[in-house]
Protein backbone atom coordinates (compact mmCIF):
# COMPACT_ATOMS: atom_id res chain seq x y z
CA UNK A 1 0.00 0.00 0.00
CA UNK A 2 3.15 2.59 0.93
CA UNK A 3 4.46 1.61 -2.45
CA UNK A 4 0.79 2.35 -4.73
CA UNK A 5 0.61 5.66 -2.48
CA UNK A 6 3.94 6.91 -3.31
CA UNK A 7 3.51 6.11 -6.74
CA UNK A 8 0.53 8.14 -6.73
CA UNK A 9 1.99 11.49 -5.17
CA UNK A 10 4.72 10.92 -7.80
CA UNK A 11 2.42 11.01 -10.97
CA UNK A 12 0.66 14.09 -9.14
CA UNK A 13 3.71 16.28 -8.26
CA UNK A 14 5.31 15.24 -11.92
CA UNK A 15 1.98 15.88 -13.89
CA UNK A 16 1.71 19.42 -11.90
CA UNK A 17 5.51 19.89 -13.18
CA UNK A 18 5.19 19.45 -16.84
CA UNK A 19 1.73 21.23 -16.99
CA UNK A 20 1.79 23.21 -20.19
CA UNK A 21 5.15 21.40 -21.18
CA UNK A 22 3.96 20.14 -24.44
CA UNK A 23 7.49 19.97 -26.89
CA UNK A 24 7.08 21.46 -30.42
CA UNK A 25 10.17 19.93 -31.73
CA UNK A 26 9.41 17.94 -34.94
CA UNK A 27 9.54 13.72 -33.67
CA UNK A 28 13.49 12.16 -33.84
CA UNK A 29 14.41 8.83 -35.16
CA UNK A 30 16.40 8.54 -31.37
CA UNK A 31 16.40 11.09 -28.23
CA UNK A 32 20.09 12.21 -28.19
CA UNK A 33 21.58 11.10 -24.87
CA UNK A 34 23.97 13.15 -22.60
CA UNK A 35 26.55 11.53 -21.12
CA UNK A 36 25.68 9.51 -18.44
CA UNK A 37 22.14 10.00 -19.00
CA UNK A 38 18.97 8.65 -18.02
CA UNK A 39 16.32 6.72 -20.71
CA UNK A 40 12.79 6.45 -20.16
CA UNK A 41 10.33 3.73 -21.53
CA UNK A 42 7.14 3.57 -20.97
CA UNK A 43 5.31 0.28 -22.49
CA UNK A 44 1.45 1.22 -23.54
CA UNK A 45 0.74 -2.67 -23.91
CA UNK A 46 -0.88 -5.70 -21.88
CA UNK A 47 0.73 -8.97 -20.35
CA UNK A 48 2.87 -9.74 -23.78
CA UNK A 49 4.74 -6.28 -22.58
CA UNK A 50 4.62 -7.43 -19.26
CA UNK A 51 6.46 -10.22 -20.38
CA UNK A 52 9.02 -8.14 -22.28
CA UNK A 53 10.12 -5.51 -19.95
CA UNK A 54 8.67 -6.17 -16.36
CA UNK A 55 11.52 -8.29 -15.99
CA UNK A 56 15.01 -8.73 -16.48
CA UNK A 57 15.12 -5.39 -19.34
CA UNK A 58 16.05 -2.92 -16.40
CA UNK A 59 18.93 -5.81 -14.96
CA UNK A 60 19.91 -6.01 -18.81
CA UNK A 61 20.18 -2.23 -18.96
CA UNK A 62 22.06 -1.80 -15.98
CA UNK A 63 24.80 -4.67 -17.03
CA UNK A 64 25.33 -2.63 -19.83
CA UNK A 65 25.95 0.66 -17.84
CA UNK A 66 22.79 2.05 -19.11
CA UNK A 67 20.54 4.31 -16.81
CA UNK A 68 17.00 3.57 -17.58
CA UNK A 69 13.65 4.37 -15.73
CA UNK A 70 10.95 1.70 -16.89
CA UNK A 71 6.83 2.25 -17.04
CA UNK A 72 4.72 -0.22 -18.13
CA UNK A 73 0.58 0.65 -18.64
CA UNK A 74 -0.64 -2.49 -18.05
CA UNK A 75 -4.72 -4.40 -19.02
CA UNK A 76 -4.99 -7.71 -19.99
CA UNK A 77 -5.37 -8.77 -23.21
CA UNK A 78 -5.40 -5.06 -24.53
CA UNK A 79 -6.12 -4.48 -27.73
CA UNK A 80 -4.99 -1.05 -29.64
CA UNK A 81 -8.75 0.20 -30.25
CA UNK A 82 -9.79 -0.31 -26.12
CA UNK A 83 -6.38 1.91 -25.45
CA UNK A 84 -7.91 4.42 -27.82
CA UNK A 85 -11.82 4.39 -26.28
CA UNK A 86 -9.30 4.80 -22.90
CA UNK A 87 -8.02 7.97 -24.19
CA UNK A 88 -10.84 9.17 -25.33
CA UNK A 89 -12.82 8.45 -22.91
CA UNK A 90 -10.21 9.45 -20.23
CA UNK A 91 -10.70 6.50 -18.13
CA UNK A 92 -8.82 5.36 -15.26
CA UNK A 93 -8.11 1.68 -16.24
CA UNK A 94 -4.51 0.53 -16.44
CA UNK A 95 -2.33 -0.74 -13.77
CA UNK A 96 0.71 1.49 -14.10
CA UNK A 97 3.75 -0.41 -13.20
CA UNK A 98 7.32 2.50 -12.86
CA UNK A 99 10.75 0.78 -12.27
CA UNK A 100 13.00 3.23 -11.15
CA UNK A 101 16.85 4.18 -11.64
CA UNK A 102 17.99 1.61 -8.50
CA UNK A 103 15.44 -1.26 -10.12
CA UNK A 104 12.86 -0.45 -7.07
CA UNK A 105 8.90 -1.30 -8.61
CA UNK A 106 6.45 1.11 -7.71
CA UNK A 107 2.81 -0.17 -8.91
CA UNK A 108 -0.51 2.02 -9.16
CA UNK A 109 -3.78 1.42 -10.29
CA UNK A 110 -6.31 2.68 -11.20
CA UNK A 111 -4.28 5.51 -13.58
CA UNK A 112 -5.32 7.08 -16.59
CA UNK A 113 -3.73 6.72 -19.83
CA UNK A 114 -2.93 10.60 -20.01
CA UNK A 115 -1.64 10.69 -16.15
CA UNK A 116 0.95 7.81 -16.69
CA UNK A 117 2.11 9.73 -20.15
CA UNK A 118 2.18 13.06 -18.65
CA UNK A 119 4.33 11.83 -15.57
CA UNK A 120 7.56 11.77 -17.27
CA UNK A 121 9.61 12.75 -20.19
CA UNK A 122 9.52 9.98 -21.47
CA UNK A 123 12.44 8.77 -24.27
CA UNK A 124 10.60 6.05 -26.10
CA UNK A 125 6.87 4.73 -26.15
CA UNK A 126 5.64 1.60 -27.22
CA UNK A 127 2.87 0.39 -28.83
CA UNK A 128 1.47 -3.04 -29.57
CA UNK A 129 -1.62 -5.32 -30.86
CA UNK A 130 -3.43 -7.62 -28.38
CA UNK A 131 -2.08 -11.14 -29.38
CA UNK A 132 -5.61 -12.54 -31.19
CA UNK A 133 -5.38 -9.41 -33.60
CA UNK A 134 -1.61 -9.45 -33.74
CA UNK A 135 -1.99 -10.60 -37.42
CA UNK A 136 -4.47 -9.31 -38.26
CA UNK A 137 -3.86 -6.12 -39.78
CA UNK A 138 -6.93 -4.27 -40.52
CA UNK A 139 -7.35 -4.43 -36.83
CA UNK A 140 -4.60 -1.62 -36.71
CA UNK A 141 -6.74 0.82 -37.61
CA UNK A 142 -6.78 2.84 -34.47
CA UNK A 143 -3.30 3.12 -33.81
CA UNK A 144 -2.99 6.45 -35.88
CA UNK A 145 -5.63 8.35 -33.44
CA UNK A 146 -4.07 6.70 -30.54
CA UNK A 147 -0.63 8.00 -31.35
CA UNK A 148 -2.18 11.32 -31.93
CA UNK A 149 -3.76 11.12 -28.36
CA UNK A 150 -0.28 10.37 -27.03
CA UNK A 151 0.75 13.60 -29.01
CA UNK A 152 -1.35 15.67 -27.54
CA UNK A 153 -0.34 14.35 -23.79
CA UNK A 154 3.28 13.32 -23.41
CA UNK A 155 5.53 15.74 -22.54
CA UNK A 156 9.16 15.96 -23.88
CA UNK A 157 9.68 14.32 -27.61
CA UNK A 158 9.65 10.84 -26.93
CA UNK A 159 10.24 7.74 -29.95
CA UNK A 160 7.45 5.93 -30.89
CA UNK A 161 8.40 2.26 -30.77
CA UNK A 162 6.51 -1.06 -32.33
CA UNK A 163 6.54 -4.23 -30.30
CA UNK A 164 5.86 -7.10 -32.40
CA UNK A 165 4.52 -9.73 -30.45
CA UNK A 166 5.19 -13.84 -30.75
CA UNK A 167 3.34 -16.39 -31.97
CA UNK A 168 1.01 -18.55 -30.11
CA UNK A 169 3.07 -22.59 -29.02
CA UNK A 170 1.98 -25.09 -31.53
CA UNK A 171 -0.10 -27.08 -29.02
CA UNK A 172 -1.99 -23.33 -27.55
CA UNK A 173 -5.88 -23.83 -26.33
CA UNK A 174 -6.00 -19.86 -26.75
CA UNK A 175 -9.28 -19.19 -28.29
CA UNK A 176 -7.92 -16.93 -30.85
CA UNK A 177 -5.01 -19.31 -32.11
CA UNK A 178 -8.07 -20.90 -34.83
CA UNK A 179 -8.32 -17.40 -36.19
CA UNK A 180 -4.99 -18.51 -37.74
CA UNK A 181 -5.45 -22.37 -38.68
CA UNK A 182 -4.19 -23.40 -35.08
CA UNK A 183 -0.87 -22.96 -36.95
CA UNK A 184 1.99 -21.34 -35.58
CA UNK A 185 3.83 -20.70 -38.37
CA UNK A 186 0.90 -19.31 -39.78
CA UNK A 187 0.43 -16.61 -36.99
CA UNK A 188 4.55 -16.15 -37.30
CA UNK A 189 4.14 -14.96 -40.95
CA UNK A 190 0.49 -13.23 -40.15
CA UNK A 191 2.50 -10.76 -37.43
CA UNK A 192 5.66 -10.32 -40.05
CA UNK A 193 3.34 -9.09 -42.56
CA UNK A 194 1.32 -7.07 -40.04
CA UNK A 195 4.45 -5.49 -38.47
CA UNK A 196 6.06 -4.58 -41.87
CA UNK A 197 2.92 -3.19 -43.08
CA UNK A 198 2.19 -1.16 -39.64
CA UNK A 199 5.77 0.31 -40.26
CA UNK A 200 5.46 1.42 -43.23
CA UNK A 201 2.34 2.72 -42.67
CA UNK A 202 2.86 4.87 -39.67
CA UNK A 203 6.51 6.92 -40.46
CA UNK A 204 5.92 8.18 -36.85
CA UNK A 205 7.26 4.63 -35.67
CA UNK A 206 10.70 5.22 -35.19
CA UNK A 207 11.96 1.70 -33.50
CA UNK A 208 10.58 -2.19 -34.31
CA UNK A 209 11.50 -4.09 -31.33
CA UNK A 210 11.14 -7.68 -32.89
CA UNK A 211 9.90 -10.00 -30.00
CA UNK A 212 8.20 -12.12 -32.27
CA UNK A 213 11.38 -12.73 -34.15
CA UNK A 214 13.35 -13.13 -31.46
CA UNK A 215 11.25 -15.92 -29.71
CA UNK A 216 11.18 -17.55 -32.76
CA UNK A 217 14.70 -17.65 -33.26
CA UNK A 218 14.95 -18.96 -30.24
CA UNK A 219 12.24 -21.54 -30.39
CA UNK A 220 14.28 -22.80 -33.42
CA UNK A 221 17.80 -22.56 -32.29
CA UNK A 222 17.21 -24.63 -28.89
CA UNK A 223 15.05 -27.08 -31.07
CA UNK A 224 11.20 -26.16 -28.26
CA UNK A 225 8.90 -24.40 -30.57
CA UNK A 226 6.85 -23.56 -26.96
CA UNK A 227 8.85 -21.13 -24.97
CA UNK A 228 5.90 -20.42 -23.15
CA UNK A 229 3.79 -21.22 -19.94
CA UNK A 230 0.34 -21.35 -20.81
CA UNK A 231 0.35 -21.64 -24.39
CA UNK A 232 1.03 -18.35 -25.31
CA UNK A 233 2.23 -16.14 -22.49
CA UNK A 234 6.16 -16.67 -22.43
CA UNK A 235 7.88 -19.18 -19.59
CA UNK A 236 9.25 -17.55 -17.29
CA UNK A 237 13.22 -17.67 -18.08
CA UNK A 238 14.14 -18.10 -21.87
CA UNK A 239 11.09 -16.49 -22.86
CA UNK A 240 10.94 -13.33 -20.58
CA UNK A 241 14.76 -12.73 -21.42
CA UNK A 242 14.92 -13.29 -24.97
CA UNK A 243 12.30 -10.49 -25.32
CA UNK A 244 13.70 -8.16 -22.67
CA UNK A 245 17.12 -8.64 -24.78
CA UNK A 246 15.39 -7.95 -27.86
CA UNK A 247 13.84 -4.98 -26.21
CA UNK A 248 17.81 -3.63 -24.80
CA UNK A 249 19.25 -3.90 -28.25
CA UNK A 250 16.24 -2.50 -30.53
CA UNK A 251 16.33 0.92 -28.50
CA UNK A 252 19.80 1.47 -27.49
CA UNK A 253 21.31 0.28 -30.80
CA UNK A 254 24.22 -1.80 -29.47
CA UNK A 255 24.57 -5.51 -29.31
CA UNK A 256 23.08 -7.60 -26.53
CA UNK A 257 25.50 -10.55 -27.17
CA UNK A 258 27.81 -11.55 -24.23
CA UNK A 259 25.97 -8.86 -21.93
CA UNK A 260 26.84 -10.32 -18.05
CA UNK A 261 23.28 -10.23 -16.59
CA UNK A 262 21.75 -14.06 -16.56
CA UNK A 263 18.67 -14.35 -14.49
CA UNK A 264 19.16 -16.79 -11.53
CA UNK A 265 18.47 -20.40 -12.69
CA UNK A 266 19.74 -19.55 -16.28
CA UNK A 267 23.06 -21.81 -17.58
CA UNK A 268 25.56 -19.76 -19.61
CA UNK A 269 24.61 -21.50 -22.97
CA UNK A 270 20.49 -20.30 -22.27
CA UNK A 271 21.66 -16.58 -22.18
CA UNK A 272 23.91 -16.86 -25.21
CA UNK A 273 21.21 -18.47 -26.76
CA UNK A 274 18.59 -15.92 -26.16
CA UNK A 275 21.11 -13.21 -26.87
CA UNK A 276 21.98 -14.35 -30.30
CA UNK A 277 18.53 -15.01 -30.90
CA UNK A 278 17.42 -11.35 -29.86
CA UNK A 279 20.71 -9.95 -31.85
CA UNK A 280 19.46 -11.67 -35.07
CA UNK A 281 16.10 -10.49 -34.92
CA UNK A 282 17.34 -7.03 -34.88
CA UNK A 283 19.20 -7.78 -37.84
CA UNK A 284 16.61 -9.20 -39.83
CA UNK A 285 13.21 -8.52 -37.90
CA UNK A 286 11.18 -9.93 -40.31
CA UNK A 287 12.64 -13.28 -39.59
CA UNK A 288 11.86 -14.59 -43.22
CA UNK A 289 13.06 -18.30 -42.83
CA UNK A 290 11.73 -18.86 -38.97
Amino acid sequence: MKKLISLVCLLSSIVAGHAGGMSSRARQSRPVEAGGGVVRILAIGNSFSEDAVDQYFHEICAAAGKKVVVGDLYIPGCPLERHHLNALADSAAYRFRRIGLDGATITASPVKLGTALASDEWDFVSFQQSSPLSGLYSSYVTLSPLMEYVDSVAGGNPVYMWHQTWAYSPDSAHGAFPNYGSDQKIMYDSIMGASRRVMADHPALSVLIPSGTAIQAARRAGGDYDLTRDGYHLDLLTGRYTAACTWFEAIFGESVVGNPYRPAGMTEEQARLAQEAAHTAVSSPYGDGF
